[in-house]
C-alpha cells in the first residue's frame, strides 16, 4: 500500500485529503508544517507528499527543497496543494522538484487525476 504524507496547517484540509487518499488505497500520515513533515520523512520516506504552500514554521517551498536533499528524498512524488495561483510560484515549485500542482478547493476527481498523472494510482 502506497504511503502519502499530507502536509497542511489546516486540520479540515488534512481530514478531507485523508478521506480521499484512503479511498484511493493510500496509507496516510499527517504533518501541520514543513518541519514536522521533514521529521516524518526522516523516520519513514513516503511515496507521495500532498503539500501546502503557506504554513507556519516552515513553508512548503522550503520543505520541498530540504526534502530533495535528504537521502531518498528524490523519490516521493510531491503534489503542491494550495491557494497560491501565481504562475511564477508554480514554476518555482516545479523547478524545486514538485511533480504536480492542485488548486484549493479540490475534490476526489481532481485528486485522483493528479495521482494518476504522477503514476501513483
Amino acid at each position: 500500500m502506497k504511503h502519502c504524507l499530507i502536509v497542511d496547517d489546516s486540520a479540515v484540509i488534512r481530514k478531507v485529503a485523508r478521506r480521499i487518499l484512503e479511498g484511493l488505497s493510500f496509507r496516510t500520515s499527517e504533518a501541520e508544517d514543513g518541519e514536522q513533515a521533514l521529521q516524518r520523512c526522516r523516520s519513514e520516506m513516503p511515496d507521495a507528499v500532498l503539500l501546502d504552500w503557506n504554513m507556519p514554521v516552515m513553508d512548503g517551498y522550503s520543505f520541498l527543497k530540504a526534502l530533495r536533499e535528504l537521502p531518498g528524498g528524490e523519490a516521493p512524488k510531491v503534489v503542491f496543494c494550495t491557494t497560491e495561483n501565481d504562475v511564477g510560484n508554480i514554476a518555482r515549485a516545479m523547478r524545486a522538484g514538485a511533480d504536480e500542482y492542485i488548486m484549493k478547493p479540490f475534490d476526489k476527481e481532481i485528486m485522483t487525476a493528479k495521482m494518476q498523472e504522477v503514476g501513483l494510482v
